[in-house]
């Protein structure tokens, strides 16, 4: 688990260093050849990890709150008052991460949407799975599109993402350290808040969390034979279900603009939904074999110092990327700015590595782990 969660934290930071961290300033004078291997760079890391790297780490962390609630379940003891504790110690991680990271934090998502595991800790199986189905059906996003087919003046509320979206990129090339800081943990959160609302990423994500919640229960990520049966399943599955579902939501994208608002987002999540289990399925199987774990052996210490990794990604991003930095935005085509995300992950590798041989977690994990079981002591956690 330590492995699949570094490689989507991997995943998110080419994803990332693409996009400039949501700073969307590049090369106006490239060569055609560039311009190809651009477009050609940043349609390839998107098909593969936009929006499913994502969905690994919040399904991931539905699993970790299933490990952390059994433990203490084996002590007769309830995590869930402690998890909500857990929570609001992530909304300090959350504000320091989008510091430095315009109008695209999640950790904060994760905070308000992380309440639905505290609801749902003493749920039976059945009835999280149910749920987590519904959830993942997007239903908010099939309501407005039947509205809409009842009443055709029926809109979708207008939350002025595009407005906020403006006057963060605005503060962020003006340059400015002290406007840039306090716009990103204000209005850059609320944007990228209210961004997830228009994206079904809310909905979804309480789904993920809790399907990781249900594979924790279930045991399936233990390497048993009849475990091996259920991904390999999955995986079948997954990958011919991928294939209509996106063609069918580029065919909902011809549409007018509500319909591709509602259905159409919710057959892009769909599709992207099936090809993470293409991609957590494959990992899950091919890391049974040797030659594999050991390639991306790296990816064990990388995830398990995730947490950091995540956020000083984003710092190292606008140091590289943004007017209060170096500002080479303007410089790094989609090429550059991979090959700059890779040596971001290599340099981290490193410093992992380097740090774990001391140490039993990443120094913000340690923080975090100590502040949540801050008043207890190690026997009864």
């Amino acid at each position: 688990m330590d492995a699949l969660r570094g490689f989507a934290v991997m995943a998110i930071i080419l994803v990332h260093n693409l996009e400039h961290f949501i700073f969307p300033v590049y090369p106006t004078d490239s060569p055609a050849w560039l311009n190809a291997l651009d477009q050609g760079v940043l349609n390839g890391i998107f098909t593969l990890f936009a929006g499913k790297a994502y969905a690994i780490f919040a399904l991931l962390f539905g699993f970790t709150f299933y490990i952390q609630s059994n433990n203490q379940r084996k002590l007769d003891k309830d995590f869930g008052y402690r998890f909500l504790w857990r929570l609001v110690l992530l909304v300090g991680f959350a504000t320091l991460n989008a510091a430095f990271f315009p109008a695209g934090d999640v950790l904060l998502l994760f905070v308000v949407v992380g309440i639905v595991l505290f609801l749902t800790r003493n749920w039976s199986d059945k009835a999280i799975i149910t749920t987590a189905v519904i959830l993942l059906l997007q239903p908010v996003e099939w309501f407005h599109y039947v509205a809409s087919l009842i009443n055709p003046a029926h809109q979708l509320p207008d939350l002025k993402v595009g407005e906020m979206y403006a006057e963060v990129a605005e503060y962020t090339q003006a340059g400015n350290l002290g406007e840039f800081f306090l716009g990103n943990i204000s209005l850059g959160q609320k944007a990228s808040l209210l961004w997830a609302v228009n994206a079904g990423r809310f909905v979804q994500t309480a789904g993920l969390f809790l399907l990781g919640f249900y594979i924790g229960r279930k045991q399936l990520f233990v390497a048993t034979e009849q475990n091996m049966r259920f991904w390999t399943k999955a995986l079948i599955v997954a990958a011919i279900a991928f294939a209509p579902l996106y063609t069918l939501k580029e065919l909902i994208m011809t549409n007018d603009a509500i319909t591709q608002q509602t259905a159409g987002t919710a057959f892009d999540m769909w599709q992207k939904l099936a090809f993470t289990f293409v991609l957590v399925a494959s990992f899950v199987l091919l890391y049974q074999n040797k030659r594999f774990s050991k390639a991306v052996g790296n990816l064990r210490f990388y995830g398990k110092m995730s947490l950091t990794n995540y956020i000083t990604q984003s710092i190292i991003g606008a140091i590289i990327y943004f007017p209060i930095g170096l500002y080479l935005a303007p410089y790094c085509g989609y090429s550059l700015s991979l090959l700059i995300g890779i040596a971001t992950f290599m340099l981290q590798v490193k410093f992992c590595k380097w740090w774990l041989a001391t140490h039993k977690q990443g120094p913000l994990e340690h923080i975090w782990h100590k502040w949540t079981w801050m008043g207890t002591s190690k026997a009864r956690r």
